[in-house]
């Protein structure tokens, strides 16, 4: 009976999580689209949301500009954060579970450095519209490098994936930098930073559908692969006694990962630590169960990567500031926190 009322309990909690974040990222979302460095009043903000949705039919006293920058501008760049956001953290949950080790996170498959070397190859060449295409085969060349060192000795292990994503990502690093110093000027060196730091500026409706397609799928798929997520915790040996194979699974879900997260860094840069914090704190809060982990760690994750590029475009006056640096500034304390609470666990 008290097992049922726990459970019973368990869930309420989730279901209640669950409405809370939902609701707290559907205003995050109207009030960040109303901040940057155009101030526009949160009422209007909604006024203009609404018309173009069909749902308001007068707003002729609002500015043509006020119009354009919130539905043009703010409004795609809030939807791209937002599935970013999903998407990192999601995967990030899948790594952390796939080599079932807690600092595992998308970017230890050499995505970050591929992709810096593929975008920094198009922008040195002056191929900047060709930049995203770049980032994404180099992403997807740095990964398939990753996956051959790591199976090179026959069957792969999680040391021998992590190990190779470091080789890899220094090697690809070592290229990138070996570029920018043979052909870099000032301009394309700034355009290298802001991309490598992350940056959702000039985001347009048309950037959305590639990403929000992908990433909404990821999820759903995902989310319906829960009791093998959960299988992978108790360790492969034990899960083959239970008839499933996870080798097969490991290499699906690395192969879809590396993907999605190629896809993401192609559309707006490197934004680190989103893969590597927000599923902690969805395990902190709802446990375990995979089931319950996805949602709340892709809510999270939106509304993480949401108000980063907030305080990114606000923070200085007439300026914006890569998202990259706000992700670390939470993240690298909280990566910091997990060695030491992980070190006293194994000394007590």
């Amino acid at each position: 009976m008290s097992f049922k009322k726990s459970r019973k309990e368990g869930f309420l909690r989730y279901l209640i999580l669950l409405l809370f974040f939902s609701v707290l990222l559907l205003f995050s979302l109207f009030l960040s689209v109303s901040l940057g460095a155009v101030k526009i009043n949160l009422l209007d903000t909604y006024r203009i949301i609404f018309n173009k949705l069909g749902w308001v039919s007068e707003i002729g006293d609002l500015s043509k500009s006020s119009i354009a920058i919130v539905w043009n501008m703010r409004v795609p760049r809030v939807l791209l954060a937002i599935i970013v956001g999903s998407g990192l953290s999601v995967c990030g949950s899948v790594m952390q579970s796939t080599v079932n080790n807690p600092i595992a996170e998308p970017y230890i498959l050499g995505i970050s450095s591929g992709a810096t070397f593929g975008a920094t190859l198009s922008i040195i060449l002056g191929l900047k519209l060709f930049t995203g295409t770049a980032a994404f085969l180099g992403a997807l060349l740095a990964t398939i490098s990753v996956l051959l060192i790591a199976t090179m000795q026959g069957k792969s292990t999680t040391s021998s994936l992590i190990l190779s994503g470091t080789v890899v990502n220094a090697l690809f690093i070592a290229f990138a930098n070996f570029i920018i110093s043979l052909g870099a000027n000032a301009d394309s060196a700034l355009t290298i930073k802001f991309w490598t730091m992350g940056s959702l500026a000039g985001t347009s409706w048309s950037d959305l559908t590639s990403p929000a397609f992908i990433v909404s799928l990821s999820i759903l798929f995902f989310w319906s692969q829960y009791r093998i997520f959960n299988a992978m915790i108790i360790g492969e040996e034990v899960a083959l006694t239970l008839g499933l194979a996870l080798r097969f699974y490991w290499y699906l879900y690395i192969t879809i990962v590396a993907i999605i997260t190629a896809i993401l860094v192609a559309s707006c840069g490197i934004i680190g630590f989103v893969g590597l914090i927000t599923p902690h704190l969805a395990r902190s809060l709802v446990g375990s169960n995979y089931k319950k982990i996805f949602p709340i760690a892709s809510l999270l994750g939106a509304l993480f990567v949401l108000w980063a590029d907030v305080f990114a475009r606000v923070l200085i006056k007439n300026a914006e500031l890569p998202i990259g640096i706000f992700t670390a500034l939470v993240g690298a304390p909280f990566f910091i926190y997990m060695v030491a609470r992980s070190r006293k666990e194994v000394l007590s």
